[in-house]
């Protein structure tokens, strides 16, 4: 196996992780990025990128880049990359039900020779145990024999203009010593910051899935510390400072933690461990502190308002930011959601400000109808949920001014300095 004039690759999802690995072999390769969104492979065609992660002048760049909707295109291609979602169902269990269609779909034009790398992130053993037997059983092909598969996580951090994909090393995998040959040199012609070849899938899968849980825990111990330094009366922010001084201790903060990533990752764990028998204790309770943060951060909101005579039925609270996190337009998972539902739960009305997102989107994906513009002197609250650069810019006294006389400012995510809120975490 030898990368040629004849390897060709075809991206299969077109998201935040697919479009950049489209354009980076695109520059390189003939190279197909497919989608089922005929929305977004139309505006991919015309310079767009609503993700706002890739700007038109590296569209342009990726001269042996076509888009398609249709899979028989797919045809030409001898290693397909598979970028499709793995989120959790309402019962927090893997959703496998993307990756198992992008599987069939594979089986369906997969050739003898082909290879298949997943990026999806996943338990420790789901590309072998799930995906191969899917294409097995559609394709008729025999794997390691007929095809072959590799693993390499993604780790692209939406927003982040510093860390993008050709900067952070990629960690590769194969299913063969040949095939992990072959795919870690195909990534290491388009990444700068190099490849890390892990020893097997199963491996690869197992460092993708727990970086995404050690972010967790350890946000979840600032969340838990942060509850106990309100009940004692100490500033969250000034004890991490103070603490910061020291040389290894860890800058995490206490807040809401949603996104594609460190909110469901670790469910995929949790997953596989107890269905080996295993109930894996520290994860799952971050995970429930993580998860029950919107709630309590409301329970402040209103606490503070009792205290200063403030009627919480019919209530006007204005929630700025809707996105899981600053300077994006991404609101998968967002746990902002949680605060407004919990909000509503005391038939508050809540008006939702984000600069960053569209109305259809939130409207299409939380049923939550965007104020474009808040009204001065309208709110009992103001709650900063997102630390979008434009809320920084409006400053103190832009963001008091569309509070009522007496009202609230609930810095959420330490934009403001100490004595400009009247609640943090």
């Amino acid at each position: 196996m030898k990368i040629s004039t004849d390897t060709r690759i075809a991206i299969i999802g077109l998201g935040y992780v697919g479009l950049p690995l489209a354009v980076e072999f695109g520059k390189k390769y003939p190279t197909i990025g497919y989608d089922i969104n005929q929305h977004r492979v139309g505006q991919l065609r015309d310079g767009i990128d609503s993700t706002l992660e890739i700007d038109v002048h590296e569209l342009k760049e990726a001269r042996c880049l076509t888009y398609s909707t249709n899979p028989e295109d797919l045809r030409q291609a001898t290693v397909y990359i598979v970028t499709v979602p793995t989120p959790i169902d309402k019962y927090k269990q893997p959703d496998l039900i993307p990756l198992q269609r992008a599987s069939e779909m594979l089986g369906k034009i997969i050739k003898k020779g082909d290879i298949a790398v997943y990026e999806s992130t996943v338990y420790p053993g789901a590309t072998e145990e799930y995906c191969v037997p899917v294409i097995e059983s559609v394709s008729g092909l025999k794997f390691n024999e007929d095809f072959f598969v590799g693993y390499s996580p993604e780790r692209i951090n939406p927003g982040d203009k510093e860390h993008r994909l050709t900067t952070i090393t990629k960690i590769t995998s194969g299913s063969t010593p040949e095939a992990a040959d072959f795919i870690d040199a195909l990534y290491g012609s388009i990444i700068l910051a190099g490849t890390h070849r892990a020893p097997s899938i199963r491996v690869a899968e197992a460092a993708k899935v727990i970086e995404n849980t050690q972010r967790d825990l350890n946000i979840a111990l600032m969340n838990e510390l942060a509850i106990i330094f309100k009940k004692l009366g100490i500033d969250t922010e000034d004890v991490l400072k103070a603490a910061g001084t020291k040389w290894n201790f860890l800058p995490f903060r206490p807040g809401l933690v949603g996104g594609h990533c460190i909110g469901v990752d670790p469910f995929y764990l949790t997953h596989k461990a107890e269905a080996v028998g295993y109930h894996p204790h520290v994860i799952l309770a971050g995970r429930r502190i993580n998860d029950n943060m919107g709630s309590y951060a409301v329970g402040l909101l209103v606490k503070q308002m009792l205290k200063r005579c403030i009627q919480i039925e019919g209530a006007n609270v204005l929630v700025m930011g809707l996105t899981f996190k600053e300077n994006c337009p991404d609101i998968r998972n967002t746990k902002v959601v949680d605060i407004i539902d919990e909000l509503k739960s005391y038939n508050v009305n809540v008006d939702v400000h984000d600069p960053w997102i569209s109305a259809e989107s939130a409207q299409h994906e939380y049923q939550i109808a965007l104020t474009p513009m808040p009204e001065p002197g309208k709110y009992d609250a103001i709650i900063l949920a997102v630390a979008h650069r434009e809320f920084k810019e409006i400053g103190v006294d832009g963001l008091r001014r569309l509070g009522k006389k007496e009202h609230v400012l609930f810095d959420l995510k330490y934009v403001l300095p100490k004595s400009d809120s009247d609640i943090r975490l």
